[in-house]
């Protein structure tokens, strides 16, 4: 850091400071004021006169002493707070140290008033000793209130700090878990194409380096532009096509507005490799895959289909939900909670009588990326 920044550094720590004297200033003024305002009500109601100025110098007197004597009764309550196995040690300390700053008040109130007050006013311990005790112990509970509150504040801190390192934690176990598993399918296909087509074994290899180059890319990151999701797709579909040739056709259809909304990394390849294997690999005609995304109502939403057999009658989404896609689900509520939708439902075509494919939809909040306008 330069001269500039520790001058200005510098300056920034006075400020407060001086801010912080005002405020404390401020308050002890403003409890002489209310209690001058107090008992000039009192002697007027009961009929007798008393001169105002003989009330703020009382006033002043009994506050801006006590204003002296606070920091010795904060470092007090600081330091014997009621925690703890020893919280009635504490109480014995607190009772006569208390009463002996109580007599002292009341010795420094008089002292002072003889001072400043003329005539012959004297102040009566009868009178003041009990408000001063009282007093005591208000200054012990605020001090002992700020302390319990900002240990709560500090707990509450803490503990979100760790409930968000444990859903961090969660995400990225998530997360390295598709990385092998799409690893493995990637290169199990280029296993079998090395037998019959070494050039597309070869094609899918530059490929697959290519990923695994926008993986590593990626970093850490949960969250990425839809763009940069759709750049990793296609990557992946072009594998996807040289195994299956002319059996895969890809249809996309995006929203321009949503390509700048921030999607989980790693959201649409676990869903299009559930169509390509459950949905176009079985079957000997074609298959076709759609990939839609669209902004409604303040959600962006995600839909992947496949004109494969889709769900028999009567199945549950456990039926197509392998690792990609249970990961997929589960990534999802870490992320959004339960503001997310995601579901498997069949297409509304029909082959041989029943109905034919299967939707997948993935409703998230629609966000932006940082920096992009609306």
């Amino acid at each position: 850091m330069d001269g500039n920044g520790v001058q200005h550094k510098v300056r920034v720590m006075l400020q407060r400071r001086w801010l912080r004297v005002l405020l404390i200033f401020g308050c002890w003024t403003f409890l002489a004021l209310f209690f001058a305002s107090r008992m000039a009500l009192s002697y007027g109601y009961s009929g007798s006169s008393i001169a105002w100025g003989f009330i703020l110098k009382l006033s002043f007197i009994q506050w801006y002493g006590w204003a002296v004597l606070a920091p010795l009764v904060f470092l007090l309550a600081r330091r014997f707070s009621f925690e703890g196995r020893w919280w009635w040690a504490h109480l014995l300390v607190h009772l006569p140290t208390g009463l002996f700053l109580a007599v002292v008040k009341f010795q420094m109130d008089s002292f002072l008033a003889s001072l400043v007050i003329t005539g012959r006013y004297r102040m009566r311990s009868a009178n003041e000793l009990h408000p001063n005790i009282l007093t005591y112990w208000v200054l012990v509970g605020v001090v002992l209130g700020i302390v319990y509150y900002r240990r709560y504040r500090e707990r509450e801190l803490r503990a979100s700090q760790l409930e968000a390192r444990l859903a961090q934690a969660r995400l990225e176990a998530l997360k390295m878990q598709l990385h092998p598993h799409f690893l493995f399918n990637t290169l199990n296909g280029i296993s079998a194409l090395m037998h019959r087509d070494v050039e597309a074994a070869d094609r899918m290899l530059v490929r697959l380096s290519d990923l695994l180059r926008m993986t590593l890319e990626s970093g850490d990151a949960q969250e990425t532009s839809l763009k940069q999701e759709l750049e990793f797709l296609n990557a992946y579909l072009e594998i996807e096509k040289t195994r299956f040739g002319d059996r895969l056709t890809v249809d996309m259809q995006v929203d321009p507005e949503t390509l700048d909304a921030r999607v989980p990394t790693l959201i649409l390849q676990p869903l299009v490799e559930n169509a390509i294997r459950h949905g176009i690999a079985p079957q000997v005609e074609p298959g076709r895959i759609e990939l839609r995304a669209q902004r409604r109502n303040g959600r962006l939403c995600l839909q992947v289909s496949d004109n494969g057999a889709g769900l028999p009658e009567g199945t549950g989404d456990a039926l197509r939900e392998g690792v990609g896609l249970s990961n997929t689900r589960a990534r999802l509520a870490q992320l959004y909670g339960e503001d997310y939708r995601f579901e498997l439902e069949n297409g509304k075509g029909s082959a041989n009588g029943r109905e034919k494919g299967l939707r997948v939809t993935v409703e998230i909040p629609y966000r932006r990326e940082e920096g992009v306008a609306e």
